[in-house]
């Protein structure tokens, strides 16, 4: 029998004095930032033509599929991850670039916030910076998203409310130090002097700044909260570009923070909240980038996974749910290639020929010093990074032309032999799927009654609100005096201007 099947085997086996309202319960919540149905439909393929399996093979996210998901903000049918974050964390509509606030600019009360008032537990587990949006909408309250020096004030405890969060893993370390302190690394992006890890650790977190520091956790085993594990100044990088022994899997990262807030808890009547995102499918559709898609997409499933794993293994109620903020790129499993009548045809092949992403690819490009970066990029780029042989001479020109943003061009030329079409690099409004388990039947036929079918985005975070019965609106009251803005303008000034830009390109996540 599979895993998956066993799973609801044992649920429906549950006796019937199994208690219908257990008072201690885990809420996982798992985003998938920019993954669309296609996305699914894209790493499905790639990985039976990868691992030779049969066509009856499908994803573990795919079986537990169970509705779905629209997504526009307050301000536009299309969404970014801010709002749609805000959506899930508030239970509310706000506009674009809105980190926990309301469309009036006032700061909302989190599910997050709410459940740690109420003695839960919280963690947030990520794979880009830990101040990005989707994390910042749980933990802090700004009115543009690219505050991210405030952001880090606000989830280490600098805001009314006090340290919410017990656990973060993830990237991000540069929003916390500046550019002429080295202490944690080679200087970060703070716009001001403080250094908040000094300031963490003098207030009682324990720091994790590297490969060999988080091994020392072993896997939740060895954790004293509160947590602040940053172990990336920036993102960590794509699953497809990942050394091993330098940054940790997400799946690694989530079994961490799922074992260290199991522990913390054992003893408690409270459990945990744990928000755990896919970050950066995200930023592989907007590179348009199908190779590091749907290597992020199985290193998700992976995790997600080891999700369901931990749910059937502890007594605690414990409900999993996962969805998107949004679809990246408009992408399709299907392309066009000439005016011709189409041949109905996709080739996962050539995804897996790739063996790096389009952004690593650039850097290589970008910082080639050598005399001759023709020969650099058809033997070193094309024939060895991506596999492929039958370039032609104008593929070469437009690497060569477009240097400092040559990922674009890598990346449509894998998308046109894989014959994997986009629309946009920016976000599209299709609609997302739910995804969704419990180990406790009661709580899964709650899942089934509430997020089955078609369901705005508000409408999750108000079911995980209503699961737990917290109060919102009360810690709504409490944040009101929150610093929402930095204080010095020129911040505003520099990060309106360069915030679009903080990946490469000029895209907004």
């Amino acid at each position: 029998m599979p895993p998956w099947l066993n799973r609801y085997h044992l649920l429906l086996n549950q006796t019937a004095q199994s208690p219908v309202h257990n008072t201690k319960k885990n809420v996982i919540f798992l985003v998938t930032d920019g993954m669309g149905p296609a996305s699914l439909s894209l790493a499905r393929s790639f990985r039976q033509h990868r691992d030779g399996l049969p066509i009856d093979d499908i994803l573990e996210l795919d079986r537990h599929l169970i509705g779905s998901s629209r997504t526009r903000s307050s301000s536009s049918l299309v969404t970014d991850s801010a709002a749609g974050a805000t959506a899930f964390s508030c239970a509310m509509k706000t506009y674009n670039n809105a980190v926990g606030v309301s469309p009036d600019e006032k700061p909302c009360g989190t599910l997050l916030e709410a459940m740690k008032f109420q003695g839960y537990h919280t963690g947030l587990v990520v794979t880009t910076r830990i101040t990005d949006a989707t994390p910042a909408a749980f933990s802090s309250h700004v009115t543009y998203r690219f505050y991210e020096d405030l952001v880090a004030q606000h989830q280490l405890g600098d805001y009314p409310l006090g340290r919410v969060v017990d656990l973060m893993i993830g990237g991000g370390r540069s929003h916390f130090y500046s550019p002429a302190d080295t202490k944690y690394g080679n200087g970060g992006a703070r716009k001001d002097d403080r250094n908040l890890i000094d300031e963490a650790i003098k207030s009682g977190w324990s720091y994790v700044g590297n490969r060999s520091e988080f091994d020392a956790l072993n896997l939740g085993k060895n954790v004293e909260l509160p947590l602040l594990a940053l172990v990336a100044d920036n993102d960590i990088p794509f699953d497809i570009d990942r050394e091993d022994d330098v940054y940790p899997s997400l799946e690694e990262e989530a079994i961490t923070a799922l074992t260290a807030l199991s522990e913390a808890t054992k003893d408690s009547d409270k459990g945990f909240f744990l928000l755990i995102e896919g970050s950066r499918i995200d930023h592989a559709g907007h590179n348009n980038d199908p190779a590091a898609q749907v290597r992020e997409v199985l290193a998700f499933d992976k995790a997600f996974e080891a999700v369901l794993d931990f749910a059937d293994s502890t007594d605690v109620e414990t409900i999993v749910i996962s969805t998107s903020d949004h679809e990246t790129g408009g992408l399709a499993t299907a392309r066009q290639l000439t005016p011709s009548y189409p041949d109905y045809a996709w080739y996962p092949s050539a995804l897996l020929n790739a063996t790096h992403s389009g952004e690593y690819l650039n850097r290589k490009v970008a910082s080639y010093e050598g005399d001759d970066l023709e020969s650099f990029v058809k033997s070193e780029i094309l024939e060895k990074d991506l596999g492929i042989l039958d370039y032609d001479s104008t593929e070469v020109e437009n690497i060569i032309k477009n240097k400092a943003s040559s990922h674009y061009t890598l990346n449509d030329i894998v998308s046109r032999r894989s014959q994997t079409g986009w629309s946009t690099h920016g976000h599209s409004a299709v609609d997302v799927n739910i995804y969704a388990y419990s180990n406790k039947k009661h709580a899964m036929y709650e899942l089934y009654e509430n997020l089955g079918g078609n369901h705005e985005n508000i409408e999750i975070g108000q079911f995980m609100v209503d699961f737990v019965g917290v109060d919102l609106e009360h810690i709504t009251d409490k944040i009101q005096r929150t610093q929402v803005r930095p204080n010095n303008l020129d911040v505003v000034e520099q990060q309106q201007e360069t915030g679009d830009e903080y990946h490469m390109g000029s895209i907004q996540h």
